[in-house]
């Protein structure tokens, strides 16, 4: 097997084992909130996640054309699946890390943020495409705090609308809307983040001369939507309990109105071609809904540690790449 080959095979590999991660890294948090008001048992829960994560996932590619061509030019990036390598390693490095300490870090941070890094190790600054970078990073910074505004409004429609209902009797109902809002939230998150790997593998394709355009071959479509959705049938446990119950304590009618909130913003990315960080989006929404219910309510304290590991994971992550990049380029390849 020559270099060209086996590069290729280690990137899907390496591809495929972070889109297993992100299932149940990230797609934990699609659940948590029916998880927590106990609306759906965590074993179904689960099973309805992974199905609906593979259905958006093949659903849409225009966030992993944004991906492919938007962060660094393919057609022309020097040692570029050592770059592609690198990056993937250092992602899966980061997530495992702050999964481990059952931190809701961003997946999609840690991947643009090491692709940034290991192809600014190969090539320096000017491999960047920095208006397509910027623009990628914008919406990363801008989404959290739309869903945190667009949580409060939405919890705040809810309780001004069914401000004279039965307390009892609505949450009730509202548990059996979650089974709802659960499956459309899974369902958003599969649209927006199994396509950043299909990006990342089509850049691999194309650098070693098996594709020549941005459009997403069918295989690595389906291949990405499945590591995707067994990674979330295994489960990410301690996302759960830190989303579902350390931000603030929700009843079903505001995990309702967190799930709307975040499906809504990152289906509104996702149609911009734009990634967005689904942990960001739906952490930031279930704060919106807390504060909107009692600002007091919000456990602060553990929602400034989960902004803090949003703040590092960037540089954080391109650091780790670059280092891993110059480790693979000057002992491996």
């Amino acid at each position: 097997m020559d270099t060209t080959l086996l590069l290729i095979v280690l990137i899907v590999v390496f591809a495929l084992a972070f889109d297993f991660i992100n299932g149940f890294h990230d797609t934990a948090n699609a659940i948590a909130t029916s998880v927590s008001t106990r609306a759906l048992h965590p074993r179904v829960a689960v099973i309805l996640a992974a199905v609906m994560n593979f259905a958006g996932a093949l659903t849409f590619t225009g966030v992993a054309q944004t991906v492919t061509e938007d962060i660094v030019d393919p057609f022309t990036i020097s040692n570029g699946m050592v770059v592609v390598l690198a990056a993937l390693i250092s992602a899966i490095f980061w997530n495992l890390l702050t999964w481990y300490f059952g931190i809701p870090s961003s997946s999609s941070h840690a991947l643009i943020g090491s692709v940034a890094g290991a192809a600014i190790a190969s090539a320096g600054v000017d491999a960047i495409h920095f208006k397509g970078f910027l623009k990628i990073i914008e919406s990363l910074v801008f989404s959290p705090f739309i869903a945190l505004f667009l949580g409060f409004i939405m919890m705040r429609g809810i309780g001004y609308v069914f401000r004279n209902f039965d307390l009892v009797n609505t949450n009730r109902k509202f548990r059996y809307c979650q089974i709802f809002t659960a499956a459309l939230q899974s369902f958003s998150h599969g649209t927006n983040d199994a396509q950043k790997v299909m990006g990342i593998i089509t850049i691999a394709l194309i650098v070693g001369g098996y594709h020549t355009t941005a459009d997403i071959p069918l295989w690595v479509r389906v291949a990405a939507a499945l590591a995707m959705g067994i990674g979330t049938s295994v489960g990410g446990w301690k996302i759960i309990k830190t989303v579902g119950g350390k931000i603030t304590k929700l009843k079903p009618v505001n995990g309702v109105a967190a799930d709307l909130t975040s499906a809504i913003i990152i289906f509104g990315f996702t149609a911009l071609k734009l990634p967005v960080s689904t942990t960001h989006v739906i952490s930031s929404a279930i704060m919106g809904v807390g504060a909107a219910k009692r600002v007091r309510g919000v456990k602060w304290g553990v929602a400034g540690r989960i902004v803090v590991t949003w703040i590092i994971t960037l540089p954080m992550s391109a650091l780790i790449a670059g280092l891993t990049y110059w480790l693979l380029s000057t002992f491996v390849f």
